[in-house]
């Protein structure tokens, strides 16, 4: 079982509350990424998508509002990336490191392939 986690977390999101709880139902007390608060960088955030085995068009949020509002339907991986980077909004969640790999916890059980 992995020790240690990192979870990209948004507190407003039960997907995301539901994921950390888990992770600590395991034992495991992950250090928690507000990511509205403090968004990784371009690369930060490429790394973590490569890691998770996902392009930006399979991690960003296309029910958000945003994503219509800035016309991103037509846009390019890079360009999709930038947005995500730009409006951390945009970021599905909750993105989930641990020593076994990253996943993006939807549903929720997805998290238990890197426990």
């Amino acid at each position: 079982m992995a020790k240690t986690a990192t979870i990209y977390h948004n507190p407003r999101c039960s997907t995301s509350r539901n994921t950390l709880a888990l992770l600590e139902e395991n034992g495991i007390e992950p250090t928690v990424v507000r990511y509205l608060d403090t968004p990784p960088s371009l690369d930060e955030l490429r790394a973590l998508l490569d890691a998770a085995g996902l392009a930006p068009s399979q991690a960003i949020r296309k029910k958000e509002s945003l994503y219509k509002e800035l016309n991103l339907g037509e846009a390019s991986e890079d360009e999709l990336l930038e947005a995500m980077v730009v409006n951390p909004i945009l970021i599905e969640r909750p993105l989930v490191v641990t020593d076994k790999g990253t996943v993006l916890a939807r549903p929720v059980d997805k998290v238990r392939e890197i426990l």
